[in-house]
C-alpha cells in the first residue's frame, strides 16, 4: 500500500477547520435537541398528540425510559455508559479528523448522543437512569427526537463515508483492479485528495 502524505501546509489549518466544523455541528445538534425538549414539555403534556402534517408527521410526547422503540427498558445505565463513552471517544479521536465532511458526521453524532445523555442525566425519575424526552411521530415508526436524529444522520454519513473511501484524515482509498493472468498489482493506494 502506498501512502501519500498530506500537503504539510493543509494539515494544521484543514485539521483546525475540520474540529471547528465538529464543534459547531454538535453545539448546534445539542442546542437544537434540548431548545425542542424543552418546548415540548412546557407546551405539552405526555401522551399529547398534535397533528403536524397529516397523516405523515405528529408532535406525540412520551417519556422513553429505553433506547429507541423503548428497548431496554429498565437498564437504562447501559444507554448512559454507551452515549458517555462514545461521546468521550468522539472527543479524544477529533484531533486526527482533517475532513470536512468527517467532521460533520461526528459532530451530528456527539451532539446527539450528548443531547440524550443530558436526560439520562438530569431528568426523572434518577441520576443516570432519566428518561428521554421523544416527540417526532411517523406512522408505522418509532418516536424520537432532534438528538436521535442527528445520531442516526450521522451514522448514515459515517457509512457513506467510509463506503466512498474518504478517510477521517482526509485521504481517499482507492482500489486498483487485478490484471487478468490474477498477479495482484500493488494493491490499495491511499493518494493526498481531500474532501
Amino acid at each position: 500500500m502506498d501512502t501519500t502524505p498530506d500537503a504539510p501546509e493543509a494539515s494544521p489549518g484543514r485539521r483546525r477547520r475540520a474540529v471547528v466544523l465538529l464543534a459547531l455541528i454538535a453545539v448546534v445538534a445539542y442546542i437544537g435537541d434540548q431548545l425542542t425538549k424543552l418546548w415540548v414539555t412546557s407546551t405539552m403534556v405526555e401522551g399529547e398528540r398534535i397533528p403536524v402534517l397529516p397523516p405523515l408527521l405528529q408532535w406525540y410526547y412520551i417519556r422513553n425510559s429505553g433506547a429507541a422503540f423503548s428497548i431496554g427498558e429498565g437498564v437504562t445505565w447501559v444507554f448512559t455508559i454507551v452515549m458517555t463513552v462514545v461521546s468521550v471517544g468522539i472527543v479524544i479521536y477529533s484531533r486526527k479528523v482533517r475532513s470536512l465532511w468527517w467532521g460533520v458526521a461526528l459532530g451530528l453524532v456527539l451532539g446527539g448522543a450528548l443531547g440524550n445523555l443530558t436526560d439520562r442525566l438530569l431528568r426523572e425519575p434518577s441520576f443516570g437512569m432519566g428518561h428521554v424526552v421523544d416527540f417526532i411521530s411517523l406512522p408505522n415508526f418509532a418516536i424520537f427526537n432532534v438528538a436521535d436524529s442527528a445520531v442516526v444522520c450521522g451514522v448514515v454519513l459515517v457509512c457513506l463515508l467510509t463506503l466512498m473511501g474518504l478517510s477521517p484524515d482526509g485521504t481517499r482509498q482507492r482500489r486498483e483492479s487485478t490484471p487478468p493472468d490474477g498477479a495482484p498489482q500493488d494493491g490499495a493506494s491511499t493518494e493526498g485528495e481531500h474532501d
